[in-house]
């Protein structure tokens, strides 16, 4: 077994996604603690609540995680807002990059001396498409995801030598209750795809037994990261269309 020994914290780890991420942790051999506002429903893990959002809280599970020996972190909880950058409202604002992006960074400087004494470990943040294809409609939300994707290469280049790896996993939009109702219209008027959860947990699991670096799921939206990348203006031609008849939802 993968995992066999293995003490794992998972963020969101009560989700549609995070269920199932612990449930194949915990089947392959995992310890596995589940780091959630709520206790995860029928899976054999250890349940410690906390909300992420919420500065005293983060530092308190900061605490409490840098209290124990972990082997992995995997940053998976997060929120999305999809509207007008003009019309999120703070509240939403602060939220998504507390839990997005905040919340990992503080949790891996939580976990990481002790991974550096031991000489092992893996944060695994898992990030999105959007981080990298920064679509109109979801800027708060691809802006946080953006700065996940730097910070776990620049820490990356930080532990290397340390014996501590960072993995960065971006999955493209995945059928789960996470989206709204204009979400999905979103995604019907762009024809955007999206991956059944099933297969989005058991990349994920995979990416981290096989201690992968990046890992961008799906066609051809790992093709435009890449052409982002070099030709940005090439993409914006290509997204206008759908930007302006995805405007009409907010109309």
């Amino acid at each position: 077994m993968r995992f066999e020994g293995q003490r794992i914290a998972v963020t969101g780890g009560a989700g549609e996604i995070g269920g199932r991420i612990v449930q194949q942790l915990v089947r392959e051999g995992g310890a596995v603690s589940v780091l959630d506002r709520q206790a995860p429903s029928g899976l054999q893990a250890r349940h410690i609540a906390c909300d992420l959002a919420d500065p005293a809280g983060l530092e308190a599970v900061a605490g409490a995680l840098a209290a124990e020996p972990w082997d992995v972190l995997i940053n998976l909880a997060g929120v999305q807002y999809f509207g007008p950058a003009e019309e999120e409202t703070p509240v939403s604002l602060r939220r998504t990059l507390a839990i997005n992006l905040l919340a990992p960074m503080r949790l891996a400087q939580a976990v990481t001396p002790g991974m550096r004494a031991r000489g092992r470990g893996q944060i695994v943040n898992i990030g999105s498409i959007f981080g990298s294809i920064n679509f109109a409609h979801f800027a708060s939300y691809s802006s946080s995801k953006a700065g996940l994707r730097a910070f776990s290469q620049a820490l990356r280049r930080e532990l290397a030598g340390s014996g501590v790896g960072v993995t960065y996993v971006a999955p493209r939009a995945v059928r789960t209750a996470f989206n709204s109702a204009k979400v999905l219209e979103f995604a019907a008027l762009t024809k955007m795809a999206m991956d059944p959860p099933d297969e989005v947990a058991a990349r994920i699991v995979e990416a981290v037994a096989r201690r992968r670096r990046d890992v961008y799921l799906g066609f051809p939206e790992a093709f435009f990261v890449r052409l982002n990348a070099l030709f940005p203006a090439v993409v914006d031609r290509a997204l206008a269309p759908a930007d302006r008849r995805v405007a009409r939802l907010f109309a």
